[in-house]
């Protein structure tokens, strides 16, 4: 099955749109993707083929997540977020442990966000939250990047402490992927909850990678926007 699922994405492969991909995926030497595979599809085709292919067993899927195309990966997540819609718990307990023992595989921004929330924030909606601290604490970008990105799932719920928490973890990350991931989040929170998001910003703001932060406040009104960049906030006020 997953043969007849790689020889449709051969013939749909587009050596142009691969090189764009590459380019806009940062493939090369010493950048987040280098080395990265892609075979040129756009995601709204990803999309109709997993909605097609959405009963492909499970062991199916996770052989499709070893692929080195970067396509064929993002479909394996995209047929694995189908499942979880409707999976009783056996199966949920059965993708959720597959995407964690497949971190490697799921490489890069677009494969964490298109599945975190909906394959580890949903198990993890009524279960302790312990593996998502441990994952924030990776070395792996990626692994750090699932963490706040399964946060999703809960500030959709209006819950908002794991991204609070996860985020003070991801304060001092190196990464750039990762400020925007957090700063993301933390807006995500402020569109529910403004309120809560800056009685965070005003005890983190000034530790906050400038990215991070003009991530969180971009949909502040102006005024207030500007004071924050200009660090003009009270601290804890």
């Amino acid at each position: 099955m997953i043969d007849e699922i790689q020889s449709q994405l051969v013939g749909l492969s587009n050596l142009e749109d691969a090189l764009f991909l590459q380019r806009f995926f940062k493939t090369g030497p010493g950048q987040y993707g280098e080395g990265d595979l892609f075979r040129g599809i756009r995601v709204p085709q990803l999309r109709r083929i997993a909605k097609a292919n959405r009963a492909v067993p499970l062991e199916q899927a996770e052989r499709l997540l070893h692929s080195a195309y970067h396509e064929d990966r993002l479909l394996a997540l995209l047929i694995v977020v189908g499942k979880c819609a409707g999976a009783d718990e056996a199966d949920r307990v059965s993708i959720y442990e597959l995407y964690l023992r497949s971190t490697r595989f799921i490489n890069n921004w677009d494969l964490v966000d298109s599945s975190a929330e909906h394959v580890v924030g949903a198990y993890l909606g009524d279960k302790s939250r312990e593996p998502l601290y441990r994952l924030a604490r990776s070395r792996s970008i990626w692994e750090r990047r699932i963490a706040i990105m399964s946060t999703f799932h809960f500030i959709k719920r209006g819950e908002f402490d794991e991204t609070f928490k996860i985020s003070e973890i991801l304060l001092t990350d190196n990464e750039d992927l990762i400020h925007k991931a957090v700063g993301w989040m933390l807006r995500e929170v402020g569109k529910r909850d403004m309120r809560k998001e800056e009685v965070f910003l005003k005890a983190h703001y000034k530790q906050m990678p400038r990215t991070m932060l003009r991530y969180a406040i971009e949909k502040f009104p102006e005024g207030k926007r500007q004071r924050y960049l200009k660090g003009s906030v009270k601290q804890g006020a």
